[in-house]
């Protein structure tokens, strides 16, 4: 089962890394792990596990125990985005109806082979930097498309 991994660091950029480890199944939302044990090229790194999503795109949450989805009864934060206002001739004083709490489904904290996308953040560097590991990542946006047109062009 790939995983995709989202690692973040401290600058704000955020790398993508596809990776088949197994190091990550049975670990539990903030946790710590070695980047060797995901990949050698990050050997000396160490990640914290911030969050994750399983196939379907069900978040997962630290206070749910297990790997199973589950109803939870939410208020506004992780896995419940705010509602627009309601237009119409009764205007609502605040952006948010206070104390809104929906019913939806989200995933256990701990890591199962269902679950697709993980995100790490960058806790301790190691010898090489992730734009070196990563340099085809490193391009900005403006360069890529520029490259992207003159190939066209030319073919």
């Amino acid at each position: 089962m790939p995983f995709k991994l989202n690692l973040s660091t401290k600058e704000g950029k955020t790398y993508k890394l596809e990776t088949e480890s197994e190091a990550l199944l049975d670990r539990e939302l903030s946790s710590k792990i070695e980047g060797k044990e995901i990949s050698e090229d990050l050997k000396g790194y160490e990640f914290q596990i911030t969050g994750a999503s399983d196939k379907s795109g069900f978040p997962s949450l630290n206070e749910v125990p297990g790997f199973q989805k589950k109803r939870v009864l939410l208020g506004y934060g992780k896995g419940m985005r705010k509602r627009p206002r309601r237009e119409g001739k009764k205007k609502q004083t605040t952006p948010t109806p206070k104390g809104l709490r929906l019913r939806k489904t989200i995933r256990g904290r701990i890591i199962s082979p269902e679950i697709s996308q993980i995100n790490l953040k960058v806790l301790k560097e190691g010898n090489k930097k992730l734009s070196e590991i990563f340099p085809e990542q490193n391009k900005p946006k403006e360069v890529e498309s520029k490259s992207e047109e003159k190939s066209q062009e030319s073919k």
